[in-house]
């Protein structure tokens, strides 16, 4: 079997093309040194910012919802980047930020949740904004925080909690749900944090202030709390917590002792800790409490009731004294997991007994994570089931079929990826799955026969095809709900960093294969007269195609790119990634010659191989000319 590929981060490879990683690493490593930032506005307004900022918003599926002016993506598509960057800049001199769109989306308890959605051009200022602020923060950022992070996850977060209760038997967890948290974040508070973290530069605090403050359509403009749906808002969110979790790890995790103990540094680099615990649980009074956080969902897993009560007053008294928030006191409470179970991230989690443990002079009781999907998020997954198979039924040609289908199956996909984590997930849909097929048979009054092969996703036959359970209807694949099992989740890797060249490593190996500075002379030398969304995709081609022509095959050269619209924009053509290639001149010219001296010219000086020229051809035929 070959190796496994590594992961690939889009937002790590996009500053790679637009030459930002040596700024977001020296960005970094400053912050880790507790360095001050007091001139930040001219990285933030810097050209390649600006161009990373489209590029990273641009294929964003929020690109295409509208805010208060109506635009979307495409308005922004049509600048030139020259444009671009002169809006940009020439917003940011006195920033005014227009009104956000107020939109308000169901929530699994039957109530709203409002979302404020800037407008476009807002939002790639956030971004702007992001690029730069978002380095600085993570080497502030604490290790147990887990939304909204680069490279971290909620299976990470949940993995930690499995750890806690299954190898470290820690069953007291402190549940802690701080009321409307978004909507009760003080402005004065956040900017504050900012300054002590290191973001000193004053112009930078003034325009997030305005940000914080944007008028919300029809209401007015907001005293506290940041707009969920803003591109910036969730790095806010873990600034303000971020506190908090120092709090919480200063207190046990990273408590310093003023003696010294042994340490020992293991396989993946980090020190082993087992010394240092031991007296600090036999020789201190501390309360012993291990937080996990992901954004304002968090837990203090601790080893007695006793502990758990301390932390649980303390937390509350902190928060409203720290950050004036409070905490809801129906959902907050205190659990024994080897009673109870605990609710986190759409999971109940509950610690079982299994045997006893093994190598112990005296038989003791062994625990081990039970968890199931909660119940709330198994009726959100049932209704969501049958009105995609309502759809699926309904649906009366061909092209409504596949679309209707493809929704249904990358919904159940979607679902198992993430709820695979859970001990017992194939338990707990099964039911659904019985139920949705039942109801599809009744309402068809046919009786679905299974999958077999034909029209269909590879992967799916791949992931799915040994199922009895996999279904077809008109000749497509339906994917069962029940066909899933258990996937243990994974740890954070300590080695992986988007700020570190090692730790980028780990993620994906740098652009090679190729002469980056063609790319990077790319980026400094758009087109001038070509839209954003042309430039833009000018260097997804030749990082695509490895820098060689897509004819020839050769190294394309600084003064020997052009990039050829594969159908002409005259007959309908776009400036979209799909409708272009980047090709030498002289294959260029060759694609849209019709003189026959020119043509033969060309053919004699390229020296085309058969297959070269059955290429050649077939985009010649594309923009509407005869082959060769």
């Amino acid at each position: 079997m070959g190796r496994p590929k590594p992961v690939k981060r889009q937002k790590a490879r996009n500053a790679e093309y637009y030459d930002m990683q040596r700024t977001q690493d020296d960005l970094y490593k400053r912050s880790l040194n507790n360095q001050n930032f007091i001139k930040l506005m001219d990285i933030i307004q810097c050209d390649e910012n600006i161009m990373l900022a489209y590029r990273n918003i641009k294929r964003n599926g929020g690109s295409q919802t509208p805010g208060t002016d109506g635009k979307t993506i495409e308005y922004l598509e049509k600048l030139s980047p020259e444009q671009l960057t002169q809006y940009v800049r020439k917003r940011l001199k006195w920033y005014k930020p227009q009104p956000v769109r107020r939109v308000e989306i169901p929530k699994e308890n039957g109530k709203t949740r409002p979302l404020g959605i800037p407008t476009i051009a807002d939002r790639l200022i956030q971004q702007c904004f992001l690029q730069v602020l978002e380095p600085i923060c993570e080497a502030k950022f604490h290790d147990r925080s887990y939304g909204f992070r680069p490279l971290r996850s909620a299976q990470n977060a949940m993995a930690m909690y499995y750890k806690l209760i299954q190898r470290m038997d820690l069953f007291y967890v402190v549940d802690v749900d701080i009321k409307g948290f978004f909507d009760n974040i003080s402005h004065g508070k956040l900017l504050k944090q900012m300054w002590a973290i290191g973001i000193r530069d004053k112009k930078v605090i003034s325009i997030i202030s305005a940000m914080l403050k944007a008028e919300v359509a029809g209401i007015g403009f907001p005293e506290k709390g940041t707009p969920q749906g803003g591109i910036i808002s969730p790095l806010l969110a873990n600034i303000v917590l971020n506190e908090l979790d120092w709090w919480i790890s200063d207190q046990w995790q990273t408590f310093e002792l003023r003696k010294h103990y042994s340490e020992q540094t293991q396989r993946n680099g980090t020190t082993y800790q087992g010394y240092r615990l031991r007296a600090m649980r036999n020789y201190t009074t501390l309360k012993e409490g291990w937080l996990v956080r992901y954004a304002d969902d968090f837990k203090i897993v601790c080893r007695t009731r006793k502990d758990a009560e301390k932390w649980f007053h303390a937390a509350r008294k902190w928060l409203k004294e720290r950050l004036e928030l409070d905490i809801s006191p129906e959902k907050s409470r205190i659990v024994n997991l080897r009673k109870n179970y605990s609710e986190f991230l759409g999971l109940k989690v509950k610690a079982v007994r299994k045997g006893n443990k093994p190598k112990c002079k005296e038989p003791m009781p062994r625990f081990v994570v039970q968890s199931h999907i909660n119940e709330k998020a198994l009726q959100r997954i049932s209704q969501t089931a049958n009105g995609r198979i309502h759809d699926i039924i309904e649906a009366c040609d061909g092209i409504s079929l596949i679309r209707a289908v493809g929704r249904y199956n990358a919904f159940v996909m979607g679902m198992h990826n993430y709820y695979q984590m859970a001990t017992h997930v194939a338990c707990d849909v099964n039911r659904i799955d019985y139920q949705v097929f039942r109801t599809f048979e009744l309402r068809t009054h046919t009786k679905l026969k299974r999958y077999v092969g034909g029209d269909g996703n590879q992967y799916i036959k791949d992931r799915y095809g040994k199922s009895s359970r996999l279904k077809e209807w008109r000749g497509r694949p339906i994917v069962p709900i029940s066909y899933v099992k258990t996937v243990p989740p994974k740890l954070k890797r300590v080695d992986v960093n988007p700020y570190t060249p090692e730790g980028r490593a780990a993620i994906h190996k740098n652009l090679s294969g190729m002469d980056v500075s063609v790319l990077h002379y790319l980026m400094r030398n758009p087109v001038m007269g070509q839209s954003i969304e042309y430039n833009d995709n000018r260097l997804s081609l030749f990082c695509g195609q490895y820098g060689k022509c897509a004819i020839t095959g050769v190294d394309l050269q600084i003064g020997d790119i052009h990039c050829h619209h594969i159908i002409h924009r005259t007959q309908g053509g776009t400036d979209r990634y799909e409708n272009l290639m980047l090709v030498t001149v002289d294959v260029h010219r060759l694609l849209h010659a019709t003189q026959e001296s020119t043509i033969q010219a060309l053919l004699k000086k390229l020296n085309l191989t058969s297959k070269q020229k059955a290429k050649l051809n077939y985009y010649r035929e594309k923009a509407g000319l005869m082959g060769i």
